[in-house]
């Protein structure tokens, strides 16, 4: 906005006021030289004098027109500046309520990335803590296992040799019985012979409740490898049959445990010499069991 003093010059036009002028005092000389007679009446001295005043005033008018024009031309533009002015100033005051809130909302940015860097940090640190909590859980878990692996393999162990005890006593005990009812029918004794037979299938039979079957051979019978056994130093020829049994071989739960230890036909010892007693027997039941 231009200042006063550069403001363009504002001119009236002055030669129609400078004619009017002229043409005024034209009239006054007129009527003072030409038309009047002296002595001058009232009426022509006071038309010289009005047109004299008109003349003089016509000829100062354009300058206080022209003054007047700038004035009012200076007050507008004073009154535009001063508009213009609040208005920036108001723009100002807007630009600084602005930069204020644009401070605001950085200062609040910065704040809310402080406390997401150690929300950031809060969440690594229990990332961790849990990871350690984690491993640590596992490490307890897998030793407890490892723990209870150990227990229940002792407990399978402990329950492997009661079963192998518990069968070796079976076994021991039914051969106990094979060798009574042995010497019962030796004995020539029909009754005794038939209550210890009555005996003998009891007891068999309550074993063959738990597994435990016993493995005969009948009179007769090719020698079998398998189901078969001599006693110490005897060996079998080819085609070999069985003569007697001296002892009772056992399966448990279908697996053999033990062959029957029998005598073959045609030995030459005899089989009261050959006789072994069921002490002198044992097997392992291990693999039975499992």
């Amino acid at each position: 906005m231009q200042d006063v003093q550069e403001l363009p010059e504002l001119k009236v036009p002055k030669w129609p006021f400078f004619v009017a002028d002229g043409f005024m005092l034209g009239l006054a000389y007129f009527l003072f030289y030409y038309q009047a007679k002296l002595p001058l009446t009232r009426w022509e001295v006071s038309a010289c004098v009005v047109c004299v005043t008109l003349a003089a005033i016509l000829g100062i008018l354009p300058y206080l027109l022209e003054y007047r024009a700038v004035i009012k031309y200076g007050a507008l533009i004073k009154l535009i500046e001063t508009s213009s002015l609040r208005e920036a100033t108001d723009k100002i005051q807007n630009l600084e309520s602005c930069v204020a809130q644009i401070s605001s909302a950085s200062d609040q940015l910065q704040s809310a990335q402080v406390a997401a860097d150690k929300t950031a940090g809060l969440a690594s640190d229990m990332t961790d803590r849990m990871a350690k909590e984690v491993r640590e859980f596992t490490a307890f878990m897998q030793k407890a296992n490892d723990g209870e692996k150990s227990t229940l393999r002792l407990e399978v162990e402990k329950l492997r040799r009661a079963e192998n005890e518990w069968l070796n006593v079976q076994v021991f005990t039914l051969d106990h019985i094979f060798a009574l009812n042995r010497a019962a029918s030796r004995s020539g004794q029909p009754n005794l012979v038939a209550q210890l037979s009555h005996f003998q299938d009891a007891c068999r039979d309550a074993a063959r409740r738990v597994g435990l079957v016993p493995v005969l051979a009948a009179t007769g019978e090719a020698f079998d490898t398998v189901r078969h056994q001599l006693a110490e130093g005897q060996t079998a020829a080819a085609g070999a049959t069985v003569m007697e049994v001296i002892a009772a071989g056992y399966s448990f739960q279908g697996k053999l445990v033990r062959p029957a230890l029998v005598q073959l036909q045609g030995d030459a010892t005899p089989a009261a010499t050959t006789e072994a007693t069921p002490s002198q027997l044992s097997f392992d039941t291990t693999d039975a069991a499992t």
